[in-house]
């Protein structure tokens, strides 16, 4: 099926899927193939016209965010020089519209992991306790769901390279599973409320709660902080900060939890409604184009 692009800003769907949101999507023979609610979804873009294989159109819209207004979005984010920069280098970048028990999972596993440790991972795990899917002549592996995880042992888990992590997801797959309407329940929730609720969840701190906020509960006001967005805003926002706190910050250390509250404030009040949009733009812009 094909269908063209909306009336809501561009869209590009290679950079929406290789910017570090989303950890089980790769590239082949200029397709894209993911598994999303159990489905393999093959997509590819050419100009301002998506064809894709297996799901049905409202999917697509949905997941790739294409009813988001990014035109207005970008526009209202866009305070200054270096987030314009960020909007003009990554043009067509979306929030993708993810599953949230995959994102909670993958990124209790990501914490002090980088890309590519985070997608074997994922991968182990969804090898391991996925329902196996055929498509196009090849193997893949829907995601574990959570009374899946909720019952493997701690040795099962930790073969799939979990580490301490292993420990954690146990138990919040316990948890998930004992509550079968948690992120429903989440969605609804002003973002304070879910935030404060997430915390509650074993292996969760504040980046985590705030990333799965962002990718799949559409609190689009939620503004994680890593290291690459800590260093934008030393870079480019330290003027909004006391001399002593920009010092501290920018030492080669983890972000305490009121630095990271601070940083997060922020990010929210400097950009508004919008400020998850302006870390994924900033974020992605840092780790790739941006010079000191």
């Amino acid at each position: 099926m094909k269908i063209r692009l909306g009336p809501f800003g561009p869209f590009a769907l290679d950079l929406t899927l290789c910017c570090g949101q989303a950890f089980r999507w790769e590239k082949d023979g200029g397709w894209w193939y993911g598994v999303v609610k159990g489905k393999v979804v093959k997509v590819r873009q050419s100009g301002r016209e998506l064809e894709f294989e297996n799901v049905d159109r409202d999917f697509v819209v949905n997941y790739f965010g294409l009813k988001d207004n990014l035109s207005m979005i970008l526009s209202e984010v866009g305070k200054d020089r270096h987030i314009r920069a960020a909007i003009d280098n990554c043009e067509g970048l979306r929030l993708l519209h993810q599953e949230p028990w995959e994102c909670l999972v993958s990124y209790v596993c990501a914490t002090y992991k980088n890309i590519a440790s985070i997608k074997r991972m994922l991968f182990a795990l969804s090898r391991k306790f996925g329902e196996e899917i055929h498509f196009g002549g090849r193997s893949y592996f829907e995601f574990p769901t959570a009374d899946k995880l909720a019952v493997a042992s701690l040795k099962d888990l930790d073969d799939c390279e979990l580490g301490y992590r292993a420990k954690y997801l146990s138990q919040t797959a316990r948890r998930v599973y004992a509550n079968g309407s948690a992120f429903e329940d989440l969605r609804k929730m002003a973002y304070d409320e879910a935030r404060k609720v997430l915390l509650d969840f074993p292996g969760v701190g504040q980046k985590v709660a705030d990333c799965v906020l962002l990718f799949s509960l559409g609190k689009f006001e939620a503004f994680p902080v890593d290291v690459w967005v800590r260093r934008a805003i030393v870079r480019h926002y330290a003027q909004h900060f006391p001399q002593e706190f920009v010092r501290e910050i920018s030492k080669d250390e983890s972000l305490s939890e009121s630095e990271y509250k601070r940083l997060n404030l922020f990010g929210r009040e400097y950009f508004g409604r919008y400020a998850g949009y302006a870390q994924e733009y900033l974020y992605h812009y840092e780790r790739t184009c941006s010079k000191a």
